[in-house]
């Protein structure tokens, strides 16, 4: 070690990796109703709360109520917040954990459930609700009252690294899916987190960038999950980092007050996201709750919690000089408290916590997976495996052998356990099949040696717990041209590698090892390390790379194993992350070259992705089959085994499309539209996002919205169309399979634009879906609900939503680009 360095903190304005790293290392430690007072912010909402918290907050003292107003480090440093509660008054502590996609605390295992996206991939409502009602379980029984998600942004950026924690590119899937969770999740007596409040879609510079978003674009693209949520009785909701339209998402009145309590008329709560409060003020302007405190570091259990920014001494200073009403502060509480008398966390006989149901909630895992696994290609039935091809297999691939479960970032939940495919492939194959394995990409290779290092660098510990500060400071010397892996693992710790321009973050929320490839040339490279460890934990490091030349090696042993085999089966990955978007749509690392090299050597190559969003495919025609499992939590590698063979049959539908090259889809080519100039971007594409933009664009995307094969066929009939009392529409249309096993259809309705309206519209837009399971040979005549609002448009003129009347195209079908019956409806 050379010496102490400050470990820097992160501020709004700041998007350095090193900043993103301590704002997750924060999110790991850390009857009768009565009129509330409403503090003079316009629009705000005369919310009602019940008798028993308005009469509490009104026993509390100014700190009391303060206290509740900003999150502080949970004192056994396990969750991301914590309330002390009023002990004297009888409300307990709260404590919230980090989501989307399972309960995440520090040093805990809890169930890692597939990724947000592969759940809405199911199109399937009860299973989303199934999937709440295991994280509410679980968060109940790890001591949580609190989870923060889910998550419901739009997947409007296709490199968002954050795309596996939210839904879809349509606002219906989005909307429905987290309605269901949100049920599941509170049924279950667990608090949900409606995130992030708006406009939240990307990850690139998110601290500072605001977003010009028009009016019908946030109506009816990025507001209706959330507006669904708040109708849904979301607990409370998190606003963004990014600016929406000039003004702060968490000082934002219009947003906050005007449109999410006056409109929507939302009774729960809002905090910031994780030091996103843009200053004192904001408490009159929305904002009931600051999350997150500047960390010098780790604060170890026991030591007191670093005081909040804004919500904490310089909120109380503000109400004793005047500056701020104690009324907005008084209100604030009221909300948090009215929450928590909600969920029976007042009762004097609290509902006593569950105890865990793991196998129960490895079985909803696993049927999520299952479901929500999409099989975009399958030529000539090279899927399900049987016969010698089931029998004679060349396993391929890192995550074949280390499963890639989840996500990286706040999301990253560490499982109970999980199987890696390799073996539930070889136990499925069965006694005497030849399952062989290669990993054809390697992440971490080879320690570097030492006498590329100067000076030399000591591999292993580095720091003492609590400890932090420089790491090292020297050269890397590169013997030629070429990409080489740079590895780091980092465990008991974080550390931040500096290699000339390049910064490679490490530590648990960024998985096992960090390796991205990297164009080096011959020579020296400057080489600085940073870091700091654990309250409870040494941080220990290594350093490790892989040279162009045994990359090459790698993949000619991949190769030559999938030429002795009947079939070569793949597994491919990306590394979806909170902080940092993907610099493009390729697999990362040598995956594509590994992927082509394998399937010309092999022409039944089966291709299984364990990706968080949409990916280019330059090997697609050379393959026979491409199943995508996202990640897919703890029991993914007992689903991919069961699709492989066919004891499922896949029936999950793509919840965004897939572009066919980088520079075909709705922010390509336009800085502005992303990642934004000076801080400032504009969504100019305005409601043409996703398939919208396809369509209107006339661009064929490499696999369109909705898409998704099965084992078997299914015919669709016409649809039958009526308007309904309530204003919408009631679309029957019958399903057969008319194919040999048993499986499940998705029946897509869209509806095409109204020839009397001039705002924007879609060509044609998705309003509604239903999931239907037949046997083979068997038909059902199925209903699909078309809401009155799914008829509408966002009338900027008038502001409000208006009927889009006159003769409109009905067309139903298995995706946006495989549409079997339409039919011609008068909408009035």
């Amino acid at each position: 070690m050379t010496g102490k360095t400050r470990i820097p903190r992160v501020r709004r304005g700041r998007t350095t990796p090193r900043a993103f790293t301590l704002a997750v290392v924060g999110t790991l430690l850390a009857g009768t109703t009565v009129a509330a007072a409403t503090p003079g912010a316009a629009g705000t909402a005369h919310v009602q709360y019940t008798s028993k918290a308005a009469e509490l907050v009104a026993q509390m003292t100014l700190d009391e109520k303060i206290s509740f107003v900003h999150w502080a480090l949970d004192p056994d440093r396990q969750n991301v917040g914590y309330l002390p509660g009023v002990p004297r008054l009888g409300i307990p502590e709260l404590r919230a954990a980090d989501g989307p996609n399972g309960i995440r605390l520090v040093g805990r295992t809890a169930t890692a459930l597939p990724a947000p996206v592969a759940l809405a991939s199911t199109f399937d409502d009860s299973m989303a609700d199934s999937y709440g009602k295991v994280m509410g379980r679980d968060g109940r029984a790890l001591g949580q009252d609190m989870v923060l998600g889910p998550m419901m942004n739009n997947i409007r950026v296709p490199h968002g690294g954050r795309n596996y924690e939210t839904f879809s590119e349509d606002p219906l899937v989005s909307s429905r899916t987290a309605v269901a969770q949100i049920k599941g999740i509170q049924g279950a007596g667990l608090m949900t987190t409606a995130k992030h409040f708006a406009a939240n879609n990307q990850e690139n510079n998110r601290f500072s960038v605001n977003a010009t978003v028009d009016e019908q674009t946030l109506r009816e693209i990025e507001f209706p999950a959330f507006e669904a949520s708040s109708k849904a009785g979301a607990a409370s909701f998190m606003c963004a980092y990014n600016g929406l339209n000039g003004k702060p998402s968490c000082g934002n009145d219009e947003l906050l007050n005007n449109v999410l309590r006056t409109q929507w008329g939302f009774q729960g709560w809002v905090m910031s996201d994780w030091l996103a409060t843009p200053g004192t003020d904001a408490i009159t302007k929305g904002l009931d709750q600051e999350m997150g405190v500047e960390l010098p570091g780790d604060i170890p259990p026991g030591e007191p919690s670093p005081p909040a920014k804004f919500f904490g001494d310089a909120l109380k200073q503000a109400v004793l000089n005047g500056t701020i009403p104690e009324a907005a502060v008084t209100q604030s509480a009221e909300r948090i408290v009215n929450q928590m008398d909600k969920f029976g966390l007042l009762s004097a006989t609290p509902a006593p916590r569950p105890e865990r149901d793991k196998a129960g909630a490895q079985a909803v895992s696993r049927k999520v997976a299952e479901n929500g696994a999409v099989l975009l290609r399958n030529e000539g039935q090279a899927l399900p495996l049987a016969g010698d091809a089931g029998r004679s297999i060349a396993v391929i691939g890192p995550t074949a052998v280390d499963p890639k479960v989840t996500g990286l970032g706040s999301a990253h939940v560490v499982p109970d356990s999980a199987a890696a495919p390799l073996d539930t492939i070889k136990a499925r194959a069965g006694a005497g099949a030849t399952v062989t394995y290669e990993t054809g990409e390697e992440t971490f290779g080879t320690q570097i040696p030492a006498a590329q290092l100067s000076p030399a660098f000591n591999q292993g510990v580095q720091l003492q717990p609590g400890q932090a500060g420089a790491l090292y400071d020297g050269t890397l010397t590169v013997p030629a041209d070429g990409e080489y892996r740079i590895a780091v693992k980092a465990t008991g710790g974080y550390a931040t590698v500096q290699l000339g321009s390049h910064t490679i973050e490490a530590g648990q929320v960024y998985g096992k090892v960090s390796s991205p490839l990297l164009k080096l040339t011959k020579g020296t490279h400057k080489l600085t390390i940073s870091g700091f460890a654990m309250s409870a934990t040494p941080l220990s490091l290594e350093l490790g790379w892989v040279t162009p030349e045994a990359a090459d090696a790698t993949i000619a042993k991949a190769v030559e194993a999938a030429r002795k085999a009947r079939t070569a089966v793949v597994f491919a990955y990306d590394d979806g992350t909170e902080g940092v978007d993907r610099p493009n749509l390729s697999l990362p690392g040598t995956q594509d070259k590994l992927i082509s090299a394998v399937a010309d050597a092999n022409p039944n190559t089966v291709v299984v992705l364990n990706t968080g969003s949409s990916v280019l495919m330059p090997w697609l025609s050379k393959t026979r089959a491409v199943l995508d499992m996202w990640y897919p939590g703890q029991a993914g590698a007992e689903a991919t085994a069961a699709l492989l063979y066919g004891d499922v049959n896949p029936s999950g539908k793509l919840t965004q499309s897939f572009p066919a090259a980088e520079n075909q889809h709705a922010v390509a080519g336009d800085p502005n539209r992303y990642p934004g100039v000076d801080n400032q971007q504009t969504y100019s594409e305005g409601i043409h996002v996703g398939y919208r933009w396809f369509d209107k664009e006339n661009v064929k995307p490499l696999f369109p919205f909705g898409h998704g094969l099965s084992y078997t066929s299914f015919t669709q009939s016409a649809p039958t169309v009526v308007r309904t009392s309530t204003g919408g529409l009631k679309v029957t249309v019958t399903v057969r399979n008319s194919g040999q096993r048993a499986g499940q259809e998705v029946v897509q309705a869209y509806l095409g634009a109204s020839p009397n309206v001039t705002a924007p519209q879609a060509k044609k837009k998705l309003v509604g879906y239903t999931k239907v399971a037949l046997a083979p040979g068997e038909s059902k005549t199925v209903t699909v609900n078309v809401d009155r609002r799914q008829l509408q448009y966002w009338d900027a003129a008038s502001d409000s939503w208006r009927t889009g009347t006159g003769s409109r195209l009905l067309q139903t079908g298995s995706s946006s680009a495989d549409l079997r019956g339409s039919s011609q409806v008068t909408v009035w």
